[in-house]
């Protein structure tokens, strides 16, 4: 593990000693996850499009009177989610803008007519439908939550996340990504991170760089997730997410990091959190899928044959097939996991799992924990 000093060094370290580190965290991936890289084969439900946060980045979100926002109605996400199981999907992501109920009427009046007061009792509804009427299981993705959210999801949910970003209150500055973002508060979201632990919830987080955050920053973010994994072991996964900048934004200007930016917190990364977690970065941001690798990521997150990535729409997924033989180039093979990790299958899944849930898992889980059918 590094030191906070040596963390804060490896952003400047000299191209001799990078490689030297950029070597240790492949090594330390190897040792825990072996030769294989996975990703989870999935369908993308955006349940709503609409959100009280304004992030100086962000397309995915739509104001109400924008043709564009919506509430997806219930036949809606289940033609999404047979279509996904017709093609092998195994999971579910729901995304959602966060608590557009709580500004926006026009939204309450959405979840009025689908018989709900709020987004959170909506999506339990829609993930109960889906672990009733398919095969598939549900990842949620409803930003921050309170302990009764949390607990309402966990018995219609196989694993929840949320993206960190950064812990820095300077962020939410005038000017800056997060300003008016009341659910991007950093201690709210260390928060949702600390309920869904106590609950025994596998967590998905990651941070998000390029967005006027410093490398001082990111190494502050990096080690409280990692801190609150050592109190409660539920983070399965760390995505690294490097900012685009979109036209129409506030950021559209902004400058985009660096392949070597991106590679040197890879790295971070990998040395800085417990090694159980899993290390992921989205294959769609990046051609150069090698540096990743070499960087220790051993996961490439979910991948859609259904659903664009609604977040970054002009990324287009990599074709399967497409990137097992830029993985198998790297000398690594791609097997498909499960929306949730296999030590968490393995380790007091009663913790984890209601019965249901389990017992869902254990009909599609191989003896390692990953897909028991590969969609290759």
């Amino acid at each position: 593990m590094l030191t906070r000093r040596q963390a804060l060094a490896l952003e400047t370290a000299p191209d001799s000693e990078f490689q030297a580190l950029s070597a240790r965290a492949a090594q330390r991936r190897d040792r825990h996850w072996g030769q294989t890289l996975t990703y989870s084969r999935k369908v993308f439900v955006p349940l709503t499009n609409m959100c009280r946060d304004d992030c100086g980045y962000c397309t995915f979100v739509q104001k109400p009177g924008s043709a564009a926002a919506r509430v997806m109605r219930p036949e809606e996400v289940m033609a999404v989610v047979r279509e996904g199981e017709r093609l092998g999907c195994k999971e579910v992501l729901f995304s959602l803008g966060e608590k557009p109920e709580r500004r926006y009427p026009e939204a309450r009046e959405a979840l009025a007519a689908l018989g709900h007061g709020s987004m959170i009792d909506y999506l339990a509804e829609m993930c109960a439908r889906v672990l009733d009427e398919s095969s598939l299981l549900p990842h949620v993705n409803a930003g921050t939550l309170s302990d009764a959210d949390v607990a309402r999801l966990k018995p219609v949910s196989v694993s929840m996340g949320m993206m960190l970003e950064n812990v820095s209150r300077r962020l939410l500055q005038r000017g800056e990504a997060h300003f008016a973002c009341p659910d991007k508060v950093p201690v709210q979201r260390l928060r949702t991170l600390e309920r869904a632990g106590r609950q025994g919830v596998p967590f998905t987080t990651g941070i998000l760089i390029g967005i006027g955050e410093t490398w001082a920053e990111r190494v502050d973010s990096l080690q409280a997730i990692n801190d609150l994994h050592r109190r409660y072991g539920h983070i399965q996964e760390v995505i690294v997410q490097n900012f685009r900048a979109k036209p129409g934004t506030a950021m559209a200007g902004h400058p985009e990091p660096s392949l070597d930016d991106m590679v040197r917190t890879l790295v971070l990364a990998r040395l800085l959190l417990d090694p159980s977690i899993s290390l992921q970065a989205p294959p769609n941001l990046a051609e150069r899928f090698a540096a990743y690798i070499g960087a220790g990521i051993n996961d490439w997150g979910g991948i859609s044959p259904v659903t664009i990535d609604h977040i970054n729409p002009e990324r287009a997924w990599p074709q399967i097939a497409s990137l097992r033989q830029a993985t198998a180039r790297c000398g690594f093979g791609l097997e498909e996991r499960l929306a949730v990790y296999p030590r968490y299958l393995r380790e007091v899944p009663e913790r984890f799992f209601t019965p249901s849930i389990a017992s869902r898992l254990s009909g599609i889980a191989r003896a390692d924990g990953l897909a028991r059918q590969q969609c290759l």
